[in-house]
């Protein structure tokens, strides 16, 4: 019964029409992690234009006459210029091609499907947005960091630290005064210096932090430390991109956790 629920729940939905093109997410890493209709346009798409974090698992699950196209997309490995892909997308899509364009995380935070969204409409193409699990709030949660926790926040920041030629240096002053948690997508190979940044502009060096690498994935790997120590911790602890960098007192949940139930200490990486 349950079989034949799921595959009427697959076969239904919105139906992927010749000529259009999909920007979807594909969550963290772990295919658990991806939507229904993330599923049903693999089941459909003629092409798809994915990034380079996409698992192998994923792309498994588009037909297996689909058409696969590698599109990079990570930070510090060469990739096919934005323009460049756009311009793919939209030919492909006018020759009747369904076309997916399959991103890690969520397109719309910091996927550049807001970008990718205005030109397909610009040359008139049909487009849908499939949202995915964002990396930041999967990793948090994996990691037994929540994003909000009573009487610790009332908001959280979501910041690139990928620095980009056209919008500049993040104020990361104004950041530090805010007082809120702040989770940083891309921020890996500049963090000691973000660090610096965030404790000039205000922010205590004790304030606790944590790096998540590839969360979700096999390879998962965690770092706790804080804003001061973290270029040391990291230098005796090396961890890999991808990652989530969370910088708060949420973090400190992960250890209170431990203390207060150590039989979970198996369960967290």
């Amino acid at each position: 019964m349950i079989g034949a629920r799921l595959e009427s729940m697959l076969n239904g939905g919105p139906v992927f029409e010749p000529g259009s093109v999909w920007l979807v997410g594909a969550g963290p890493g772990d295919p658990g992690y991806l939507t229904v209709n993330a599923i049903r346009a693999l089941h459909q798409a003629d092409t798809i234009l994915h990034d380079a974090l996409i698992d192998d698992r994923i792309l498994d699950l588009a037909r297996p006459e689909a058409h696969r196209i590698f599109s990079g997309k990570r930070a510090g490995v060469h990739s096919i210029d934005q323009a460049a892909l756009c311009a793919r997308m939209i030919g492909l899509a006018r020759s009747g091609q369904r076309v997916l364009r399959l991103k890690g995380g969520d397109p719309m935070i910091f996927g550049r499907g807001g970008e990718e969204m205005l030109r397909l409409a610009e040359a008139g193409i049909p487009f849908r947005i499939i949202p995915g699990v964002t990396a930041g709030l999967a990793a948090m949660a994996v990691a037994s960091i929540p994003a909000t926790l009573r009487d610790v926040n009332r908001a959280v920041v979501f910041a690139t630290g990928h620095e980009a030629a056209d919008t500049g240096e993040t104020d990361w002053a104004a950041l530090a005064m805010l007082g809120q948690p702040l989770v940083l997508y891309m921020a890996l190979r500049r963090l000691n210096g973000i660090a610096h940044r965030l404790i000039a502009g205000g922010m205590p060096p004790e304030t606790p932090l944590a790096v998540i690498s590839s969360a979700t994935r096999s390879d998962e790997d965690i770092l706790i430390s804080s804003l001061g120590t973290v270029a040391e911790d990291r230098r005796r602890h090396a961890i890999e991109p991808p990652a989530i960098v969370v910088i708060g007192e949420i973090v400190k949940t992960r250890e209170r956790l431990l203390q207060v139930a150590p039989a979970f200490a198996g369960a967290l990486v």
